[in-house]
């Protein structure tokens, strides 16, 4: 799939099974990435000798004991994060555009490889980014497209999420500000989460790469949902220093206080009915995303990708 005139890698700090790590590798060689720039944040040897057999990967351990050996662990994932990316980034250059992603999030360009999406950006352009979709509960196979935030979405939220979608911010669970591909080669760059900074300048060159999806398997299904739960709480996604959904004199909550007072009103039911509002695959629900114009479905096919491209596994 690989469009010879422009090549593109990927740069993730991941910790997970060696099964997610080898679907994600697998999908994104698929896609036609010129270069995989994985880091490690906890051992995996299930997945680190095929990885590093790979000609497209690139993989490195960074885990506490790398960190302490440079003079201590950066207490927030976020932080490691932003080192890798930017360590990857300023190596030497292998590929024209790099994107930081992680282990859940899957680049889908569909039937037009997404390195010819790239190569007809105009020379101005530095950074793209590309807008999330998030998974519906189950098969992996439906998303919930992004809502652009213009003066319907409220209404729209109201009519797909009537019990907590005024709180949450185009009725995703996680991010809705997507990730960037970011033009190699250029000075003084800082890569973040979901921006970059050349010097103090934040995104230069910007825009929407609309025809490209971050498919965001943000929760597979309720266990996988409960089992993070309480880490995004704490110190991930739903963490107490993210910022409300909208403007505290309109009503606007974070979802750390959205989710305690559930919790702590309703318990573990109160959650899963949260859960399955946002989340649960049904056809009542597939139907009024797709009244929406906001059903998306995306065959990501891990399992067949990953025995192609790691059969030894």
């Amino acid at each position: 799939m690989a469009d010879k005139s422009c090549k593109w890698g990927t740069v993730s700090t991941i910790k997970a099974d060696a099964r997610d790590i080898l679907n994600f590798a697998a999908f994104h060689i698929e896609q036609g990435a010129h270069r995989l720039y994985i880091y490690l944040d906890a051992d995996c040897p299930g997945a680190f000798d095929l990885l590093k057999s790979h000609p497209k990967v690139r993989v490195q351990l960074r885990d506490a004991a790398f960190w302490e050996r440079k003079g201590g662990l950066p207490e927030k994932h976020e932080n490691r994060q932003t080192l890798n990316a930017t360590h990857a980034y300023n190596r030497r250059v292998e590929v024209d555009w790099l994107a930081h992603i992680d282990v859940d999030e899957f680049l889908w360009s569909g039937t037009t490889p997404l390195a010819s999406h790239l190569s007809q950006l105009s020379p101005d352009v530095l950074c793209a980014r590309v807008r999330p979709i998030e998974s519906l509960a189950g098969n992996g196979h439906a998303f919930k497209g992004y809502m652009p935030a213009d003066g319907s979405r409220d209404k729209r939220l109201k009519r797909l999420y009537p019990r907590f979608g005024r709180h949450m911010t185009g009725g995703f669970l996680s991010h809705v500000q997507g990730k960037l591909l970011v033009r190699t080669g250029l000075d003084d760059m800082n890569i973040k989460i979901h921006n970059v900074y050349q010097g103090s300048i934040e995104n230069p060159g910007h825009t929407e790469l609309d025809a490209v999806d971050l498919c965001h398997v943000h929760a597979r299904d309720w266990d996988d949902w409960l089992q993070n739960y309480r880490y995004r709480l704490m110190r991930g996604a739903y963490a107490a220093d993210m910022a409300p959904n909208r403007d505290r004199a309109q009503g606007g909550v974070s979802k750390h206080e959205l989710l305690t007072m559930i919790e702590e009103a309703e318990g573990e039911d109160g959650l899963r009915a949260f859960y399955d509002e946002l989340c649960a695959d049904t056809p009542e629900f597939r139907a009024r995303l797709d009244a929406e114009g906001l059903l998306r479905i995306r065959d990501l096919n891990l399992d067949t990708l990953r025995r192609k491209h790691f059969p030894d596994f």
